[in-house]
């Protein structure tokens, strides 16, 4: 009778540590999500930049705007993979998307200004894919916050 509680004490046990340990599982394999989207579009950018250095040639500057912006994302998100959880990780990674946000805004304008390197083939393929990527890390942030 007592190995039978003891069994039944040891099984719930058990159970709850399962129970406790899938959200923990799930909410890591959410941001691992988001990791691999923004590797991805973190990839796409040197890319667009090198094809871009030959139609703009007075605006180095926007250039290495979003190089360095790109960097230090790619840095802060090494540093949120190790710990999703920690908060000031977290808002670090934030920070750096928003500047890189901004730089790649700045650098759409910039764009806009050369219809040659609008209408290249690789500069149109390349922005495709890192929209196709902003969006994919949307839905992959969906699911990190839910």
């Amino acid at each position: 009778m007592v190995l039978v509680v003891v069994a039944l004490i040891i099984l719930y046990v058990i159970g709850i540590f399962n129970k406790l340990t899938t959200p923990k599982n799930r909410f890591k394999n959410a941001f691992a999500q988001i990791e691999v989207q923004l590797k991805r579009r973190y990839d796409l950018i040197p890319n667009l930049v090198e094809t871009a250095k030959g139609y703009i040639t007075h605006e180095r500057d926007t250039l290495q705007a979003v190089v360095e912006a790109r960097n230090a994302a790619a840095s802060m998100l090494s540093s949120a993979a190790t710990d999703p959880s920690d908060g000031a990780a977290m808002k670090d990674l934030i920070g750096a998307e928003g500047k890189l946000a901004g730089a790649l805004m700045n650098f759409n304008m910039v764009m806009e200004a050369y219809p040659d390197l609008k209408a290249n083939q690789n500069m149109m393929q390349l922005s495709e894919e890192l929209t196709s990527t902003e969006n994919r890390v949307s839905f992959a942030r969906q699911a990190f916050n839910d």
